[in-house]
């Protein structure tokens, strides 16, 4: 098994989200690629397919295919520029086209920017959202009344949480099995709960249970969805801004993230990309 194994959104070269990048020359079947991830044991890994004009991209985490994964586009963005050089590069999804930037960081290593599928929200089911606070042990009281709880997409459905303060984000915890089937219920891949620290920085952990990982230390796909539900709730801030995310988790990650006006466009994610080699 011959799979690369690189953190996206490192700070510094330290932290990152682990993600695997495999290359080869036909895709294998879903069960295998399925047993290659929980193989690798990151919470996603890539398999990469030469076609005409791009790369045919599939995402698996140890227990599901995920129809869009961010740390692992900007992982594989990185190794793309590693083989072939700096460029732009078209990535052919199960249900869309995107592409990913590769370029050198000053360092000489090489980072990437990624532009996310289009981009939807809509606002929460009162009911579902009141399980949820409840499984996390939240109230109502709790969430910033600045930001609607809204379910928002960027090639993968999530639910955006707010919180008025940095030491509710920092206290998270939930029932695993239980926000597993919650997340089931309505095709969640994350639950993102975020802490807005100023205009242009926002902290956040995601609840990845549906994929078989307890938390996620940076996660490019719910990042893209909560700069489409920003700007879909008419945010004032500004149209680029740093989500902190991993702190809690010990593992630093910054993902640099890049909106344009018109609704429903395309996002930009950018990130650093180090080796593991532990």
């Amino acid at each position: 098994m011959n799979v690369l194994k690189l953190a996206a959104f490192s700070q510094n070269g330290q932290g990152g989200n682990p993600a695997g990048v495999a290359f080869y020359d036909e895709m294998p079947s879903a069960e295998e690629m399925l047993k290659i991830a929980a193989e690798v044991g990151y919470s996603e890994t890539a398999f990469l397919v030469k076609q005409e004009g791009g790369w045919r991209v599939r995402y698996f985490a140890p227990q599901m295919e995920v129809p869009f994964c961010g740390h692992a586009t900007i992982a594989l963005g990185a190794a793309l520029g590693e083989r072939f050089g700096e460029g732009t590069y078209k990535l052919q999804l199960n249900q869309s086209e995107i592409s990913v930037r590769a370029e050198k960081t000053a360092d000489g290593a090489f980072g990437a920017t990624l532009q996310s599928p289009e981009t939807w929200s809509e606002d929460a089911p009162k009911g579902f959202v009141e399980k949820v606070l409840s499984a996390f042990n939240l109230s109502r009281e709790k969430l910033d009344p600045n930001f609607p709880v809204y379910f928002a997409f960027a090639g993968a459905k999530h639910l955006i949480l707010v919180l008025k303060d940095r030491k509710t984000l920092a206290n998270m915890k939930y029932p695993f099995d239980e926000v597993r089937e919650l997340m089931a219920e309505k095709e969640l891949v994350t639950i993102s709960l975020l802490w807005q620290e100023s205009n242009s920085v926002f902290h956040s952990r995601n609840a990845f249970a549906s994929g078989g990982f307890y938390e996620d230390p940076a996660t490019g796909a719910a990042a893209a969805a909560v700069a489409g539900y920003l700007r879909d709730i008419s945010w004032q801030g500004p149209k680029s801004f740093t989500i902190l995310q991993g702190e809690d988790m010990g593992v630093p990650s910054r993902l640099s993230v890049t909106y344009t006006p018109k609704i429903g466009e395309s996002i930009s994610v950018s990130g650093e990309v180090r080796h593991i080699t532990e």
